[in-house]
């Protein structure tokens, strides 16, 4: 008999839970763990992607880093953007300057221990643990159920919770479907609390600029807000 088996979707991080481990996890022993979680995530990496990424696939241009998946599951090239954000450039750029220098191939990752990396590429099996070797030192609940496909579910879930469109998603991780890139998307208590607010109070996390003009003589003792988030309150004084 045929048995259906549901597989299990990858556990993914949070935005908070991706900044702690960044900030707090020490770069000699977790140098390169930090590049590779920085890359899967800003790029949906699948884990063979981040395998063969070369040194030649990413133009550091100063300001970020601009990254090329030239070979894709999906036949579909891809570029993405690492931008300035918190340390990520400077990991990048930490872990890079130790490449040494005798290294014959462009293979980027490679096997990193006590402060050095060595000329050994770093293979499938070690790429896809980075995500169980985070939630491990961030001691998260179970562990082993963060696969090599929680970078690239967590790439896909965290603009979904700040109201990106599907449409969107999909060309930025690369799926032709519909139906697949959603469900990538984890139901995360987040995005369902967004859309409970929307739908029982009537908010939205639309942004929403409101200026006001008013003269010296009526400037209001208070003004009140109900039912607002993501709001910006411009106040003009006329003299």
């Amino acid at each position: 008999p045929v048995t259906d088996i549901k597989r299990k979707k990858s556990k993914i991080f949070t935005k908070s839970e991706i900044d702690r481990f960044l900030s707090s996890a020490d770069d000699k022993e977790f140098l390169m763990i930090k590049v590779g979680l920085i890359l899967g995530i800003a790029g949906a990496c699948r884990t063979d992607e981040l395998v063969n990424l070369t040194v030649d696939d990413i133009e550091d241009v100063g300001s970020s880093l601009i990254v090329k998946i030239p070979n894709t599951k999906t036949k579909i090239p891809r570029i993405f953007v690492v931008t300035d954000v918190g340390n990520m450039l400077e990991l990048f750029r930490k872990y890079l300057s130790l490449r040494p220098p005798h290294v014959k191939h462009k293979r980027l990752f490679l096997y990193y221990k006590a402060g050095k990396c060595s000329s050994q590429p770093v293979g499938k099996n070690t790429m896809g643990k980075i995500p169980s070797v985070v939630a491990s030192y961030l001691k998260l609940p179970d562990v082993a159920c963060y696969t090599g496909h929680c970078l690239r579910r967590s790439s896909a879930t965290l603009p979904a919770d700040a109201g990106v469109d599907i449409t969107t998603i999909k060309r930025h991780a690369g799926w032709k479907s519909t139906t697949v890139a959603e469900g990538y998307v984890e139901n995360s208590i987040e995005n369902k609390t967004k859309i409970a607010n929307q739908v029982l109070v009537g908010t939205t996390t639309s942004a929403i600029t409101k200026t006001v003009n008013v003269s010296e003589s009526n400037i209001p003792s208070n003004i009140n807000f109900e039912n607002c988030t993501n709001v910006t309150f411009n106040l003009n004084v006329n003299k």
